[in-house]
């Protein structure tokens, strides 16, 4: 029985020929610009439509397009509107241009181009700028996704996955091209980039070795997600960064007055000796039909149930004796090995290794939130910190809401996330750890697992970085004020960014640098690290800063709920005075020369997205029906491999 059968193919035409990508990686940030190059060889006039997945942390702040020849700045709009102003584009036959946030995920756009004529050319140029994580190594990781999972919607749902309706193509048979050029910049300097794609030859552009680029090999297939691990020199060393406001931007404003990024990524002593170390670890495990796929689009991969698992097992193998701890699964029902957390014996580990791995990918679709909420309904255990382990593809519908659910909960625990295998969604695998001061680990194939796995075991084990504070020492005038909420806690390893404002009038007779004085907490210890930066701000039109000072904000608004009126208001502001796209706004360019009425309708065109790897296993299971239904419905455990920009 295949579970990720149901691969289509498609033969139409399709107007998208190429991707381009650069990319500037500074330190802990990506700013980067994609190309998407149309053509229209076909009699009729077209509508293109184009979804593919970003990162949910990345902020899309401008878009613009060039058709026949006439440069096009899109404009930022509440949704609705931007909608409507483009289908009164196409009615009067003008060319247009959409793009929007798919309406239940974060992490996936919508790119719209309308009413391109026969032998008709564009090129739509998409900017995002990104926060970038490292790894349990020290690599700084940019990743451009080629993966887009479908998302699952339960059988009695009002709404559909966009992702759906995507015609697919095998692999190699893709009709367009990717290239992706990246500069690299550290005031540090740079020693190394590794990559499981094939790269021309790192050319360092700086003697010192501060600046670098790297580019794809020709011939690339964008059937994986493109991943590069940089290696800087004095990774842990902070830095901060001060960027000029927009002109013409209110003073006093989020665009207008300066903003400051600081980067911190502190080196912490070994932890103090603790034999006593106790907890609840509570382990919650995908075990849906899409986890019978492979993590990856090799064949020699393993599936991302057997991933979950071995992972798992890592975990329960490496618990103190003392703590107490429970497995819950869940797929469209759920169910545990305990009904309520028992205490890690070597008994209770041997019998749970045995029905780890016996587990299968046998309880349909993917039901998230009631296992969740079955979790927190449990009484907490006194001396035991509640810390749960999340495991999954991602695939569910209700993103925000289970966001949300964690969140409510945020001060009785700790969440740590792994999503397993390529196109896991990062809207909920990193949402639900930051709501609940964790941290998430992205697994694709066999590579650094351990690593990942003992890494979130050791930050729930041992206590993060606390009491974070900032001193500024600022010349007369002069004041910062922190963007959002900034961050409670800092794990070992891990690294964080903040944010601030700086207000009023810098004296040029003044002091030229200006002081921070960082200080937290671990273990009873404090330390202190002073970043110095001069108040001669850098100029830029891009503004990356500001971009993802406001992509910060925006998150923190929308994680507050639909409910509260006043955020949600507050978020769709911060959105238009940005240019950050968030659920309540979308990007609209419009050719506003004079349109060409066509007698016939827009051809409407899909553009194709990659098949994956068709795996075998048997049907088995006492949610057979359920696993049927939704199979038939969604999808089940397709991989669907498509471009990401």
């Amino acid at each position: 029985m295949d579970f990720c059968g149901l691969l289509t193919c498609t033969n139409k035409p399709v107007p998208l020929r190429s991707i381009s990508v650069d990319a500037v990686i500074r330190s802990f940030v990506a700013d980067v610009v994609s190309e998407l190059r149309y053509q229209n060889e076909e009699e009729n006039p077209v509508e293109v439509r184009f979804v593919f997945p970003l990162d949910a942390v990345a902020a899309v702040y401008a878009f613009e397009g060039l058709i026949g020849g006439t440069r096009i700045e899109a404009q930022i709009r509440e949704k609705k509107q931007a909608q409507q102003e483009y289908e009164d584009a196409l009615t009067e036959g003008r060319q247009a241009f959409l793009l929007e946030r798919e309406r239940s995920s974060s992490d996936i756009f919508v790119c719209t181009l309308g009413n391109l004529p026969p032998d008709g050319e564009a090129v739509l140029k998409l900017s995002y700028v990104q926060a970038l994580d490292p790894e349990p190594d020290g690599a700084i990781r940019f990743v451009l996704p080629a993966v887009l999972n479908p998302r699952y919607v339960p059988q009695d749902s009002a709404t559909d996955t966009i992702t759906k309706s995507i015609p697919r193509v095998p692999r190699g048979q893709l009709p367009y091209t990717l290239s992706l050029c990246a500069k690299l910049q550290s005031p540090y300097g740079i020693d190394h980039v590794e990559s499981k794609c094939s790269l021309e030859p790192m050319r360092y552009t700086a003697e010192d070795h501060t600046a670098a680029e790297v580019a794809l090999a020709g011939g690339y297939q964008f059937d994986q997600d493109v991943e590069l691990l940089i290696y800087y020199k004095d990774v842990h060393k902070a830095s901060a960064l001060l960027e000029s406001g927009k002109p013409g931007a209110p003073a006093g404003s989020l665009m207008g007055d300066p903003a400051l990024l600081l980067s911190l990524y502190p080196s912490v002593p070994p932890p103090k000796p603790d034999q006593n170390a106790t907890g609840e670890f509570i382990f919650l495990l995908d075990r849906s039909g899409s986890m019978d796929c492979r993590t990856d689009h090799t064949s020699d991969s393993s599936s991302r149930i057997q991933s979950a698992k071995e992972t798992l097992i890592l975990l329960l193998k490496s618990l103190p004796l003392g703590c107490h701890f429970n497995i819950f699964g869940f797929g469209s029902s759920y169910d545990s090995f305990y009904p309520k957390s028992v205490e890690y014996t070597q008994d209770t580990m041997s019998v749970s290794l045995k029905w780890v791995k016996n587990l299968k990918a046998d309880l349909g679709g993917t039901e998230i939130l009631q296992p969740l909420k079955a979790i927190y309904r449990q009484p907490y255990l006194e001396g035991h910190p509640r810390q749960l382990f999340v495991f999954t593809d991602g695939e569910v519908h209700n993103t925000d809401e289970v966001i949300a659910e964690v969140s409510r909960h945020r001060g009785s625990h700790r969440c740590f996330s792994f999503g397993i295998g390529e196109g896991a969604s990062t809207a909920l695998i990193k949402g639900i750890a930051q709501a609940a001061s964790g941290s998430a680990e992205f697994i694709t194939g066999k590579e650094r697992i351990q690593a990942k796995a003992l890494q979130s075991l050791k930050k729930a084990l041992q206590p993060a970085v606390t009491g974070i504070s900032l001193k500024w020492n600022l010349p007369p005038g002069l004041e910062a004020k922190l963007v959002g909420s900034g961050h409670q806690v800092i794990f070992p390893g891990h690294h964080c960014l903040l944010y601030a404002q700086i207000h009023g009038q810098h004296q040029p007779s003044g002091p030229a640098e200006g002081h921070v004085l960082l200080q937290y907490t671990f273990q009873d210890q404090t330390f202190t690290e002073t970043m110095t930066f001069p108040l001669q701000a850098q100029e830029t039109d891009r503004m990356p800063v500001h971009r993802l000072a406001a992509k910060f904000f925006l998150q923190e608004l929308e994680q507050a709920g639909e409910k509260e009126e006043e955020k949600q208001h507050l978020a769709l502001e911060t959105s238009l005075s940005s240019g950050v796209v968030c659920s309540q706004t979308a990007y609209v360019g419009v050719n506003t020369e004079l349109g060409k009425t066509f007698h016939t309708p827009l051809i409407h065109r899909d553009v194709p997205l990659m098949s994956g790897v068709p795996l075998k296993g048997s049907g088995s299971s006492r949610h057979g029906l359920v696993r049927r239904q939704w199979r038939a419905q969604a999808g089940e455990a397709v991989m669907v491999v498509g471009a990401g920009i």
